[in-house]
């Protein structure tokens, strides 16, 4: 509450006395050494040097060249001087943007009487330009005059992603305040390999668009958790970058599919002119993680001709667990005084059953020490009624947790090139290339051995063992000693991804627009890792199977001296192979785009744009033939199969309508037609907006919009996937009054999915209402509420949920004793007690856990509803500098989900102890610019999370970046960066006792820094 009434207070403050600062405020003068060049070109490099922002429209500056500027001129002198003879003007918005016009002609005096005199300044005054030149926005297909539409969209420039700090695209998106949503991370370890998912508004990954250019991206080739497909923000060339539009709402009736939750538009480089090279190399303050970056961005342009190109190589160190001091497993906050923290499993035999409350059959005097420092021995205990109970003796690590990566190692090249050649006035040609390579190692901890396996079922984790006379359940956990170093289990990727767009595009009449694109974007994948093989794993450590027990349990024999030493590194080899995953995905597109101006109004003309458009998307993923689901060959590895195509015609329309002159309306709609294998036949969609300007300098704006997404293709062509885990059984925990803790309740489970063709679409419907306050010159505000409803959404119960639902189901409790909310007869009870097989084990009252399966399904309903808000401050003075000052805040007001359609809607699912979406996050940037120096202080705040058991919440969490640059020549600068400024890595959770003790939402990286080097060629 403290920080939100500073920041009103000074809000207030900044508004108050802003108005005569502005007043004080003149336009700084800066140096310049431009060649002759085209237009477009040389205003860039004004707007890049002076920091300030001008809006360009292509079709004004095109063919036009600039001449020579030499010498020390303000912003608006130095545009002046370069629009010189051009026939073009320019006009400063409320706003500060300086936006390039064509030149009105001076109109005819009237006739005055003869006392009246004209003002001298008048007199001189320059020619009133137009009004603003049209241009495209993200969220609309029309051209418009304002910056701002009835929607909200946020844009972030290359130059504000270097201020900021961030070295990739994806570091400027995921501080979003918009992409609050939980996603995999790098420390999940999870099935999304090498991808930087994004999730806006906490609805999925899957349901926001990646446009590059106005384009539809490929997806990821792997799907999201081995589930569901989306798209991948990590392979985007930060070099090539102009700019990111960020459109968070419904825009199907624009895009079509998938733009649900937002749609995030990557503009590259265009009208470049010169070469400048940059060169950024940089490491973290605890140690490890080195990172280079080397960028040549460049263009050339002719009488008629005009390319921009962009390279880039980046190169980042794989940075272990075991390189960060507080990366370790006895870092506990809370553990239980009466147990300790305890050491993981290193090497050890249960007598009795799997189970964690079973007894341990201590290992023989020294055997733990062949291992060196890897294992040590240790006397485990558990709590048992409330008593301490000795399970014995056994070989445990403290090590094993820094065997897995904080950041994958990457070694990175892309390159782009965009071409243009005029053909006329009215007709040009153009063609953009974009491609990029990646190879990565990443490392998600050792192998495990914890039973015998049995080809196309998997391993079992316990067995009779006549040396013991009983059943007893091993486990071994394999070390660097056993292989011969850590970077022997690392995993490898190879990706690659290109994007080759051809297109005309022209003028048809008297103001009329055309586009006709052709495109392809393809994604290639490869995984590759060492793993064992189940069969080759019996020979080595159980032997053959030996018959079975009356009670069905197998009889095996333990290889006592084997299981009790180090492998070699060659035996490992001997009974392990290179299991290999490929993938591919790609989408071939082609458009046609006409706008123009319809009609007449009083108000004006109205605008309207129509596309025809045509696609064919398609995937195919095939893993390792030996980790099929009913081939399982290699030793506790499962994967996934699946491929797919789908085509996809649409046709749109779009108006934008004068109905006064302060009130714009607009209003769009779309039809796509699939051909594809899914009850999926058609869909339509539409939207509407408002645009109500009472004053120039505020606006107050709204709109509506459905949207769609058709089945994602894995959830239709998946061939299905399994995995292995361990996982509580909540049933025989509740059963036994062992709950909440459920300690000795734990198992090895089996959850398996495969895809449905009779899948729907999901559908929804967003709103949003606001305002954009031009205060005064430099200084604007903008308010929006929104919301967005899902119908139908697909997802997939994870089996942890699934096992507590049939818990709650069969015993009317959930695991923290209160009662379940469905009764056993509801929907929600016939669904999720189907998905679970259980099979008998001798005489115990619950049968044990085979398989949990997890299919997709539409889910009902999701809502969420909140806030958005920014503040923007330009404000120039002529002795202390620049400066530029940005806040940007969204919070969600209410979040609502209901499972399936026969259950309640959960009213306060934002609030639920399981939801870690944030609630609230915040972004705020100040930058100073002064001569030759600059600077800038960016700041991201997360809101609070869940706490680990489910009382309270976290405190909220903040990262500082800092850089500061000099300009040491007309040609060079170099800048010193700082990210995360004061070394914080995650808020406290003194109830979070699950290693690593935060969500992974937090990275443990810490501080790092960078010094970069740019030089731009004459």
């Amino acid at each position: 509450m403290s920080v939100a009434l500073s920041l009103a207070l000074g809000l207030s403050t900044l508004v108050a006395a802003a108005p005569a600062l502005a007043q004080q405020a003149q336009d700084s003068a800066h140096h310049y050494a431009l060649p002759s060049q085209s237009l477009a070109a040389a205003l860039n490099q004004v707007a890049s040097s002076s920091d300030a922002q001008i809006l360009i429209p292509p079709d004004l500056v095109r063919g036009r060249i600039a001449p020579a500027l030499s010498g020390r001129y303000t912003t608006r002198e130095a545009v002046t001087r370069l629009l010189a003879g051009s026939g073009l003007s320019f006009r400063v918005t409320q706003s500060g943007v300086i936006a390039i016009v064509t030149a009105r002609e001076p109109a005819p005096p009237k006739a005055k009487p003869a006392s009246s005199r004209e003002p001298a300044a008048k007199a001189k005054a320059e020619p009133d330009p137009t009004e603003l030149a049209a241009i495209q926005v993200t969220g609309s297909r029309i051209k418009r005059a304002e910056i701002e539409g009835p929607s909200p969209v946020t844009v972030i420039t290359a130059e504000q992603m270097e201020r900021e700090g961030h070295a990739t695209v994806f570091e400027a998106l995921e501080t979003l305040v918009m992409a609050n949503g939980a996603v995999e991370t790098e420390l999940s370890g999870g099935f999304s390999a090498n991808a930087h998912p994004l999730n806006l508004r906490g609805l999925g990954p899957g349901r926001s668009l990646l446009l590059i250019d106005g384009r539809r991206a490929a997806d990821y080739p792997f799907p999201y958790e081995g589930r569901s497909n989306f798209q991948n923000f990590g392979n985007i060339p930060s070099g090539a970058v102009e700019r990111i539009e960020i459109l968070a709402g419904g825009a199907s009736a624009i895009y079509g599919a998938d733009a649900v939750s937002g749609v995030v538009n990557i503009v590259l480089k265009r009208n470049y002119q010169g070469d400048e090279v940059k060169l950024r190399a940089g490491s973290s303050t605890m140690g490890g993680r080195d990172r280079f970056d080397l960028q040549w961005t460049g263009g050339k342009t002719g009488e008629r001709w005009g390319v921009t190109y962009a390279f880039q190589a980046y190169n980042q160190e794989l940075l272990y667990g075991f390189q960060r001091d507080d990366w370790d497993l006895r870092a506990n906050p809370s553990p239980d005084p009466r147990l300790g923290v305890q050491p993981d499993a290193g090497l050890r035999i249960r007598r009795g059953s799997s189970s964690s409350s079973s007894p341990l059959i201590a290992p023989p005097a020294g055997t733990c020490e062949r291992w060196g420092d890897e294992f040590q021995r240790h006397t485990y205990k558990r709590i048992s009624s409330g008593n301490v109970q000795s399970l014995g003796d056994a070989c445990g690590t403290w090590k094993d947790v820094g065997y897995q990566h904080l950041s994958k190692g990457k070694n990175e090249l892309a390159g782009y090139v965009f071409g243009t050649w005029d053909f006329s006035d009215d007709l040009q040609g153009w063609g953009s290339v974009q491609a990029w390579r990646s190879r990565v190692e990443s490392l998600g901890g050792f192998e495990s051995i914890t039973g015998p396996h049995t080809d196309g079922v998997g391993r079992r984790g316990d067995f009779y063992d006549p040396q013991f006379n009983a059943v007893i359940a091993p486990t071994r956990l394999l070390t660097p000693v056993d292989l011969g170093g850590v970077e022997q289990m690392n995993q490898h990727y190879r990706e690659r991804s290109l994007d080759v767009a051809l297109g005309l595009r022209g003028k048809i009449g008297d103001g009329w627009d055309w586009d006709a694109t052709v495109s392809r974007a393809e994604y290639q994948f490869e995984r590759t890792r060492r793993r064992m093989v189940g069969n080759l794993v019996n020979d080595y450590f159980f032997g053959k199977q030996l018959g079975t027990r009356p009670n069905g349990v197998p009889i095996y024999r333990l290889n006592l001296p084997r299981w009790y030493r180090p492998m070699t590194p060659e035996e490992y080899e001997s009974i392990s192979t290179l299991a290999k995953y490929e993938a591919e995905s790609w989408v071939n597109t082609a458009s046609f785009v006409l706008t123009g101006d319809l009609f007449e109004l009083p108000a004006g003309p109205v605008g309207v744009a129509t596309v025809l458009e045509a696609s064919s998307q398609g995937y195919d993923l095939s893993s390792d033939a030996r980790v099929q689901p009913g081939v399982v060959q290699l030793y506790n590895l499962t994967g996934t199969n699946g491929g797919g195509e789908r085509d996809r015609y649409a046709a749109g329309v779009e108006f934008s309508i004068p109905i006064l002159s302060t009130l714009k309306g607009s209003l769009a709609g779309r039809f796509d037609k699939y051909d594809d294998i899914t009850a999926v036949d058609d869909a339509k969609t539409w939207n509407a907006g408002l645009e109500w300007r009472p004053t120039d300098n505020l606006l107050i704006r709204g709109a509506y919009a459905t949207s769609f997404k058709a089945p994602d293709l894995h959830w239709v062509f998946s061939e299905g996937s399994g995995s292995f885990g361990s996982a509580v059984d909540p049933w025989r925990c509740i059963a036994a009054g062992a709950n909440p803790g459920c300690s000795g309740y734990s198992y090895n489970v089996f959850s398996f999915t495969e895809g449905d063709p009779n899948l729907e679409e999901e559908t929804g419907k967003s709103w949003s209402v606001g305002a954009v306050w031009d205060v005064f010159d430099g200084f604007s505000v903008t308010a929006d509420y929104w919301s967005i409803e899902l119908d139908g959404a697909i997802e997939r119960l994870s089996p942890t949920s699934i096992l507590e639902g049939e818990a709650g189901c069969r015993t009317g409790k959930q695991l923290n004793g209160q009662p379940f909310a469905f009764g056993p007869d509801s929907g929600y009870c016939r669904n999720v007690t189907a998905l679970v097989t259980r099979r008998p084990e001798g005489s115990e009252a619950i049968d044990r856990i085979a398989e949990v399966k997890s299919a997709p399904l539409n889910q009902s309903y999701r809502r969420v509803t909140g806030i958005d808000a920014s503040v923007n401050w330009r404000l120039k003075t002529e002795r202390y500098g620049d400066y530029r000052f940005d806040l940007s805040w969204s919070h969600t007001l209410k979040s609502e989900r209901q499972v399936f359609a026969t259950d309640p809607i959960e009213k306060d699912w934002r609030d639920d102890p399981t939801n870690l979406d944030f609630r609230s996050r915040l972004r705020a940037g100040a930058s100073w610019r002064a001569g030759d120096w600059s600077s800038s202080l960016f700041m991201t705040r997360y809101g609070s999370l869940p706490k680990a058991n489910g009382l309270g919440r976290t405190g909220v969490y903040f990262l500082w970046n800092a850089n500061i640059g000099k300009q040491i020549t007309d040609q060079a600068t170099i800048k010193f960066f700082v990210n995360n400024l004061f070394n914080s890595t995650h808020p406290d959770d003194e109830t979070n006792t699950s290693f690593p003790y935060f969500y992974d939402a937090y990275s443990p990286i810490g501080r790092e820094f960078a010094i970069e080097y740019e030089y731009r060629f004459r």
